[in-house]
């Protein structure tokens, strides 16, 4: 087995949304009035959310993404850039897709996207070969030929959410990451061709289950960790990234898992994207935590 060693290189290849955080008491039901307490604006997304979560763990990442040609796309990209990563954005002729999110009392984010999910095209003049020899990719959004670019990588970890370029490319996915409860993440056995090495399957708080390519199916469980509670926005990316930098790191899938699980546990303890997510100091506990030699 492979130690966990931060000097892996890792890469996302997805979207980004220009969100508004309000924080509520409750999300108003139809008719009604609320007073949001506090207020903000960030570069978030599933693509974003998961390329800061792995600068952190592993101390950069380039995040390959598609932006709009607005003044919202101008802050996402400065946003992404003062975060520290590595951008590398097209820019397309349409608005920058937004996103308004409730995180409310009990901590559960709820979200309107506004706009086209802009993911970059195999075709954009973007720097592909970067991702030759990467440690690992995450992919959310993008089309056939981007997909394919990202197969470069020794590990490819896809969302289930990009199954239209699965279906055109063909790629062969070392692990897909589905969900067990969310509407837009399900997968059933025989959805992509050729079968996924591994799936896994997200349930919140409680673990969830990992599937091989022979069918084989075990559960796995994720530890709570110390400390308030501050929202879920975040956590499924997180969790993602940490998986994908485990990959990266040379872990076998499940030890990998562990990493993808600490880190969404640990973006519940903050609020909004980046509140709390993991970062290489946090390794330490990480491995104390699930038995990991280091």
């Amino acid at each position: 087995m492979a130690s966990a060693d931060p000097s892996t290189t890792v890469a996302v290849v997805g979207h980004c949304e220009w969100a508004e955080f309000v924080q509520v008491e409750n999300v108003p039901q139809a008719g009604q009035i609320v007073h949001a307490e506090t207020a903000g604006l960030e570069a978030a997304g599933g693509g974003a959310v998961a390329a800061v979560q792995a600068l952190r763990l592993t101390g950069a990442c380039r995040f390959f993404t598609a932006l709009g040609d607005d003044e919202s796309a101008d802050l996402a990209a400065a946003r992404l850039e003062s975060n520290g990563l590595e951008l590398h954005a097209v820019r397309r002729s349409s608005p920058q897709r937004r996103a308004f999110v409730f995180l409310d009392a009990r901590g559960e984010r709820t979200i309107t996207t506004i706009g086209e999910r802009l993911g970059p095209h195999g075709e954009d003049p973007l720097p592909w070969e970067l991702l030759e020899g990467s440690d690992a990719v995450y992919f959310t959004a993008g089309d056939a030929a981007a997909l394919e670019s990202a197969r470069a990588a020794r590990s490819l970890v896809v969302t289930v959410r990009a199954q239209a370029a699965l279906a055109e490319s063909g790629v062969h996915v070392d692990v897909l990451v589905a969900s067990d409860n969310d509407a837009g993440e399900q997968y059933r056995r025989g959805d992509i061709e050729p079968v996924p090495n591994w799936v896994v399957k997200t349930d919140g708080p409680d673990g969830g289950t990992l599937e091989s390519a022979d069918g084989e199916l075990t559960n796995w469980s994720s530890k709570p960790l110390p400390g308030p509670r501050g929202d879920t926005y975040g956590a499924g990316d997180s969790f993602a990234a940490g998986l994908t930098c485990g990959l990266g790191m040379g872990l076998e899938v499940q030890e990998a898992i562990t990493l993808g699980a600490y880190c969404g546990a640990s973006a519940v303890r903050g609020s909004g994207p980046y509140g709390a997510q993991a970062s290489a100091v946090d390794l330490a506990e990480w491995r104390e935590l699930y038995g990991i030699p280091g």
